[in-house]
């Protein structure tokens, strides 16, 4: 089967198309026939090296899928052959026509969203729900969402008054994303392309504070938003690093200021992902979020879906297809 390699740590053409032996089901796992494969951020930084990998090269690059159950392995329901899931590795392979998994690593997708859709929300949505969660908004707060007309930030924007927010300030790259983040529901959007974007954030906000800050840029833009937040009940969730660098603040940044930082990473905060995709899924299939898909990709493009990461040139979730789909 076709598949896609990562050869090396590096840059876009460290992937390398392949082809590579069908993988067969072990117990407890089921095989699945991809249809949609999205591809992450996240991804692109293990790519980079960014987060050392302790793996062996050459290696099927890959996160999550969305497609077919074509096999099950011993002690899996039989059932699940023919279903559509959206799974997810722990051990890469997804870029690929076909991927075993464990079974309790996918999830069903409901009748009413295509294959890419699920693809498109799957990671993002289920990131933003326990984010919104966890923020505990009253229905009082303004919240500042950054990079809202993408990935995570795209979900947050769509979700935040729905869960408590009085007022959205939205980050985002260039006037197309900015138009973008307005109608996700962002009453003030300010580009983060300008290096000043702090102070325009300021100047916004005239004088009112921020209750709230969803913070995916990090860097030491994290530690200028400080003095733009409310004493005493300020809380900075941290959960990406646009930047290149997590949230540059210290315990005494936060200690004088009477603020809170929660950092949404790891392995306990990704299991709790996990558990809101199926909520994430269902929410795009009945409309409540709008899936954001920017383009569809044959599956031997992986590296220029890439590039077009690299760039910040996507305005959505980039999917691979698999030739056989």
């Amino acid at each position: 089967m076709q598949a896609i390699l990562l050869t090396t740590t590096g840059g876009p053409e460290a992937l390398v198309p392949s082809e590579v032996p069908d993988p067969r089901p072990e117990a407890g796992q089921v095989v699945v026939r991809n249809e949609a494969i999205p591809v992450l951020y996240p991804e692109t930084m293990l790519r980079s090296g960014a987060f050392p990998l302790p793996v062996e090269f050459p290696l099927v690059f890959g996160t999550q899928a969305a497609g077919v159950v074509t096999e099950v392995g011993e002690g899996v329901n039989a059932g699940l052959i023919g279903r559509r899931v959206l799974i997810r590795s722990n051990s890469f392979g997804t870029y690929a026509e076909r991927v075993a998994v464990p079974a309790e690593l996918a999830v069903a997708i409901p009748d009413r969203l295509s294959s890419v859709d699920a693809a498109a929300v799957g990671m993002s949505a289920s990131v933003a729900i326990p984010l919104l969660e966890t923020a505990k908004l009253t229905g009082t707060e303004t919240v500042l969402i950054e990079a809202a007309a993408t990935g995570v930030g795209a979900y947050l924007t769509q979700l935040a008054k729905e869960y408590g927010a009085a007022r959205v300030i939205a980050t985002a790259g260039g006037p197309e994303k900015a138009e973008q983040a307005r109608g996700f529901g962002a009453d003030a959007v300010i580009d983060h392309l300008d290096p000043d974007w702090p102070q325009r954030l300021r100047e916004t906000l005239g004088g009112a504070t921020l209750d709230v800050v969803f913070d995916s840029i990090g860097g030491e833009s994290a530690l200028a938003l400080l003095d733009l937040m409310t004493p005493l009940r300020g809380r900075m969730l941290g959960y990406g690093f646009l930047s290149g660098a997590p949230a540059q603040v210290s315990t005494m940044d936060l200690i004088m200021r009477g603020l809170t930082f929660i950092g949404c990473s790891g392995p306990a905060w990704l299991a709790g992902v996990a558990e809101k995709r199926a909520a994430a899924l269902e929410r795009a299939a009945t409309g409540s979020i709008t899936p954001l898909v920017d383009r569809v990709l044959p599956l031997e493009k992986a590296a220029y879906a890439h590039e077009l990461l690299a760039r910040r040139a996507a305005k959505g979730t980039i999917v691979l297809e698999p030739a056989q789909a």
